[in-house]
């Protein structure tokens, strides 16, 4: 009987274990969901379109 204790403790110590990494790897896919969301565009000119002028002008 005290095998099987010891199966269920550790059996419930994994189970643990394992919702505290879903947990953790939610809160990282969260946090890396805002980060992209963050109002950038993805893709496109790395010149805005208001330097139309790349280079300064000479004295």
């Amino acid at each position: 009987m005290f095998e099987y204790e010891l199966h269920q403790l550790r059996t419930a110590e994994l189970a643990e274990a394992a919702q505290q990494r879903r947990l953790v790897r939610e809160a990282r896919q969260a946090r890396k969901a805002l980060r992209n969301r963050g109002g950038h565009e993805t893709g496109g000119r790395v010149i805005p379109a208001r330097a139309t002028n790349r280079y300064t002008r000479a004295a």
